[in-house]
């Protein structure tokens, strides 16, 4: 078998999206930023700012770990 390909955090943060118990909406409006730029980043059409991805991980109760 092949190696898969590691999934990057972009896509981590995608998936942690899009099983939210929030609606997009829900969390654009608690982290104070601009619906169609989340609506971009998801679509895979544009990206996030740092300050933007910031805010998302408080409203979703986010942080890194690392792996071992």
């Amino acid at each position: 078998m092949g190696k898969r390909k590691s999934e990057t955090f972009s896509d981590q943060l995608r998936q942690i999206i899009a099983e939210s118990e929030l609606s997009r909406n829900q969390m654009c409006i608690a982290a104070e930023i601009d619906p169609s730029h989340l609506h971009r980043f998801v679509h895979r059409t544009g990206r996030l700012t740092n300050d933007t991805i910031d805010r998302l991980a408080a409203v979703l109760g986010l942080r890194l770990v690392i792996q071992n």
